[in-house]
């Protein structure tokens, strides 16, 4: 495939000022650097402050926003850039003409991040798992072991059959934990869930209660999914969005670029950072994926800076990686932004509980979309 450029003529050369570009690309990193930092700070110093904790409503509010500032940038930004590069005059018309590449390679990277969210959620909760176990004393185990057999014999005294149980009487350890999964499962829902924290059934003649933090550790767990599989997702659009941004040498490509960048940065890491922050990780794992993040786009612009005057972004190679990279990043962003980002908290207990809550993020959500998908006209 040929590095040389197919497109020649004075439309593409008119704006052109390498001097006043090499200013603007370094105004562009720290501006972008500073937007970055400032939006995945925000969450992790905050999460001690009372405004803006990660189970506040102001909180819930802003990464409803953010949610909708990445699902505008994979679908208004990334995806229509991958089809213009995959469609571009400069390529053979066989195969990249005749067949939608860029929407197939989108849809590839979203089953694929599918796959990584099934795959890393099993991994950590079995690893959770086999670190509890690891906590329980041996006397502890025997109260539980001596509690549940309580609890189940209560109920078979009354002859009623446990859910999980087996035909000669005797609870497998698979019984068991079916057992606690019916029993998790047949918690009041709809209006009786919401008026109170904390509810109260019974098993038998025994009566306890269970409240709306009872799945932290599985929430912790998907979190620590979450945030590593979304930081992969903006850092792979990143590293595109630094390096095109580095080899243009038009001061008008640039100018626009960096307010719409400053402002990409900022929400995608504010995402970024809640995720990071519900996940609970330690200081030195936070710092690193927080690093990583905000110097991603800079260090790409740089990058792009220092090739600029070899490199050849119009050459036909240059626009297959352009666009298969777009295309994969556009996929694993809308899945993100719509599965763990937006599913995950506007179907929750928590947003279908408080209506003022509900209207509030569902206009965060359009405006952060919007405003996103608004800058495409500039950039």
């Amino acid at each position: 495939m040929s590095n040389a450029s197919c497109r020649a003529g004075a439309g593409f050369e008119a704006c052109r000022d390498e001097s006043a570009a090499f200013i603007l690309k370094m105004v562009a990193i720290a501006a972008i650097l500073t937007a970055g930092v400032a939006g995945v700070t925000i969450p992790l110093v905050g999460k001690n402050r009372r405004f803006l904790r990660t189970d506040s409503n102001v909180f819930f509010a802003a990464k409803a926003f953010a949610a909708g500032v990445i699902l505008a940038t994979g679908l208004v930004h990334m995806l229509p850039d991958a089809t213009e590069a995959l469609t571009d005059s400069c390529l053979p018309a066989n195969p990249w003409s005749k067949f939608p590449f860029s929407g197939f390679f989108t849809m590839m990277a979203s089953l694929a991040t599918l796959l990584v969210d099934f795959v890393g959620t099993q991994y950590y909760e079995r690893k959770q798992e086999k670190h509890m176990a690891g906590q329980v004393a041996p006397v502890d185990s025997a109260n539980m072991v001596s509690s549940t057999e309580s609890g189940i014999g209560e109920m078979k005294e009354s002859g009623e059959k446990v859910f999980g149980e087996e035909e000669g009487g005797g609870m497998h350890i698979v019984g068991i934990h079916a057992h606690a999964a019916h029993h998790r499962h047949n918690h009041p829902h709809g209006k009786d869930a919401c008026e109170g924290h904390v509810r109260e059934h019974s098993h038998g003649s025994r009566v306890h209660s269970h409240g709306f933090g009872d799945d932290d550790d599985e929430g912790s767990v998907r979190h620590v999914v979450v945030s590593q599989v979304l930081e992969l997702g903006i850092v792979s659009h990143s590293i595109i969005i630094g390096l095109s941004l580095g080899v243009s040498q038009s001061p008008c490509t640039i100018r626009p670029l960096i307010a719409a960048l400053s402002f990409h940065q900022f929400f995608e890491g504010f995402a970024l950072g809640g995720c990071i922050s519900q996940a609970q990780f330690r200081t030195l794992h936070t710092t690193l994926m927080a690093c990583f993040f905000a110097f991603t786009t800079p260090a790409g612009i740089a990058f792009g800076t220092g090739i600029a005057s070899f490199y050849n972004p119009d050459s036909p190679r240059a626009l297959i990686i352009e666009g298969i990279l777009d295309s994969i990043s556009a996929g694993i962003l809308v899945y993100m932004a719509l599965v763990d980002l937006i599913a995950a908290d506007f179907l929750s207990k928590r947003m279908s509980c408080n209506v003022r809550l509900q209207v509030v993020s569902y206009f965060a959500l359009f405006l952060g979309a919007g405003l996103m998908s608004s800058l495409a006209i500039w950039a």
